[in-house]
């Protein structure tokens, strides 16, 4: 059994992206929710993972740029995954361990460094540990982290398809 021609993959993946960026911001400005820090930054992985799989959907690239696109896809994926992690794992802290997190990212900009404010966007913002949404019991950032490994799932898969296929070429010649 094999797995569909990398260009359909990459379509298939800028599809599930962009449908998942349109309803992120279709929460943001219909249903009204404000996005954290931590949001914003799986946005922008976000918009990255589907503007990188449109790019390589257009360019239909043999097996190197394939793998480089795949790489920069599944490299989207993977941070995305560990940001919405963090958010998750945010959410359900304890209410004294999300004290220390900075009120906002405004503020964070406006006290510390540039790179003490990045030092501090891991430990993540009062916002982030808000919880305002759910669909089926399911939290935003858990929606987030369900997408990033489906499509680091997808860009695993297609990985091993093409090792596969290539070790099988090797032993056949």
């Amino acid at each position: 059994m094999s797995l569909a021609p990398s260009r359909s993959l990459f379509l298939l993946a800028f599809m599930a992206g962009a449908l998942t960026l349109g309803v992120s911001f279709y929460l943001e400005y219909h249903a009204l929710l404000r996005p954290c820090f931590l949001c914003q930054l799986q946005r922008i992985l976000l918009a990255t993972f589907t503007l990188t799989n449109l790019i390589a959907a257009a360019h239909g690239p043999k097996r190197a740029a394939a793998y480089l696109y795949g790489l920069a896809s599944s490299g989207c994926a993977l941070l995305g995954s560990i940001t919405a992690v963090r958010q998750v794992l945010l959410q359900n802290a304890a209410p004294e361990q999300v004290r220390d997190c900075w009120p906002s990212l405004h503020d964070m900009i406006e006290n510390l460094s540039i790179w003490q404010a990045l030092q501090s966007t891991v430990k993540g913002t009062v916002d982030c540990a808000e919880n305002n949404w759910t669909l089926f019991d399911l939290s935003l950032p858990e929606w987030s982290l369900l997408f990033f490994v489906a499509m680091l799932i997808l860009g695993i898969m297609q990985f091993s398809h093409s090792l596969l296929n290539r070790r099988l070429q090797l032993v056949q010649h």
